[in-house]
């Protein structure tokens, strides 16, 4: 502080504000929003083969043919 002090007021102020960009660049990020980075991140993840396909569930299938019993022996109850 005493170095500032002996400085011109002028000159302090430039050192000041020349200090405090430096300070915000290091803290600067890549992505503007939050939806940017996410995206970014999702892409990098696909492509390191972290989402591939996988192989269809059965349950949907089974659902359907759970549910189709169901009514066919409803169905044969009531006649």
């Amino acid at each position: 502080m005493e170095s500032i002090r002996r400085q011109n007021p002028q000159a302090a102020l430039m050192s000041l504000e020349a200090a405090a960009t430096s300070a915000r660049s290091g803290f600067a990020c890549l992505f503007s929003t939050a939806d940017e980075y996410e995206s970014a991140l999702i892409s990098e993840r696909r492509a390191q083969g972290r989402y591939a396909q996988s192989r269809r569930s059965t349950w949907p299938l089974a659902m359907f043919v759970g549910c189709a019993l169901v009514v066919a022996g409803t169905v044969l109850l009531l006649v």
